[in-house]
């Protein structure tokens, strides 16, 4: 079940943070040559599989949407945030923006042929989790794939660990353990990238990539 304070909660700190948060992290991407990478690879394994359309799930101000759109995918953003929604659309006019819910998506079962979470799981309670990837599997096509990225925890022994996150609460979470609750639903993890952090990070977090797909 969702605790609907903690989405209300999350939905109104990005709300009033959307316009500052989408100019500080509009070229993302630009420095981060592996996550491109994955990226890349994530949408040549979807259109190898025939092309269905690709969520990108908490998606803010779009422009990782935009860049999956720019890879040949069919993508469309979903977001908690009102504000994110308004500025994606906004920003890019040609695609898709809606606002929803991770833990509860107006999208048919076996409709997608990708899913894309972005760093966007990190708000999620760890015991709503296994219902939120239980949804990433409701509506991932049979051999539909799914990219994960998210903040490691310190190692083996903490399954998840909250940290000082500047708009919400937010979490960390050990990548096995995280890869455990994708496999009781259906999800088999097909490769995962480990970024090591540089000196000039903000926070001395491990970034992982987990690719995985809908048996």
């Amino acid at each position: 079940m969702v605790d609907a304070d903690s989405l209300r909660t999350t939905r109104e700190a990005y709300d009033s943070v959307a316009p500052v948060y989408a100019e500080m992290f509009s070229d993302s991407l630009r420095d981060r040559p592996l996550e491109r990478g994955i990226l890349g690879a994530f949408a040549e394994l979807v259109r190898a599989g025939g092309a269905g359309p690709v969520a990108d799930l908490g998606c803010g101000p779009g422009y990782v949407t935009a860049h999956l759109d720019e890879l040949g995918l069919k993508a469309f953003g979903v977001d908690a945030s009102p504000a994110m929604i308004a500025l994606a659309r906004e920003a890019y006019p040609g695609l898709r923006f809606e606002v929803g819910s991770m833990a509860a998506l107006d999208i048919a079962d076996g409709e997608l042929g990708g899913v894309l979470s972005r760093f966007s799981l990190i708000h999620t309670p760890p015991h709503e989790l296994p219902a939120v990837v239980a949804e990433f599997h409701r509506i991932l096509a049979p051999g539909g794939h799914l990219l994960l990225g998210f903040p490691a925890t310190d190692g083996p022994s903490f399954p998840t660990q909250a940290y000082d996150h500047k708009v919400a609460t937010a979490h960390r979470w050990e990548p096995d353990h995280l890869s455990g609750i994708l496999r009781a639903s259906g999800l088999a993890e097909t490769a995962r990238l480990v970024r090591e952090p540089e000196p000039t990070d903000q926070r001395q977090f491990r970034e992982v990539q987990l690719l995985a797909r809908r048996t």
